[in-house]
């Protein structure tokens, strides 16, 4: 096969979501990267250069928090949730690993 015909399919919302919270562990500990939509406010998770993770409200720069580990980012508040009693249920809109 040409590796240039390939089609490679889209995700999908539901592709995109984690199952648990050792899956959303698992990918911010390798770097990835993810936005998610919950309480209709959209979040960002990235791990910084000096290995710490950075979480965000996208456009909001006064709700950036600085964490050392993916147990601590589970612990950001989004909205009146606690991220890690929310993470299998929230809106991934994009995600990288």
């Amino acid at each position: 096969m040409n590796v240039l015909n390939r089609i490679v399919q889209a995700s999908s919302l539901d592709d995109n979501k984690f199952k648990t919270i050792s899956e959303f562990k698992w990918c911010i500990n390798d770097g990835g990267e993810v936005t998610f939509i919950w309480g209709g406010k959209e979040y960002g998770v990235f791990k910084h250069n000096d290995n710490k993770f950075i979480i965000s409200e996208i456009n909001n720069d006064s709700s950036e928090k600085c964490y050392n580990t993916a147990d601590d980012v589970l612990e950001y508040m989004v909205g009146k949730d606690r991220l890690r009693d929310v993470i299998t249920q929230v809106t991934v809109t994009d995600r990288t690993i």
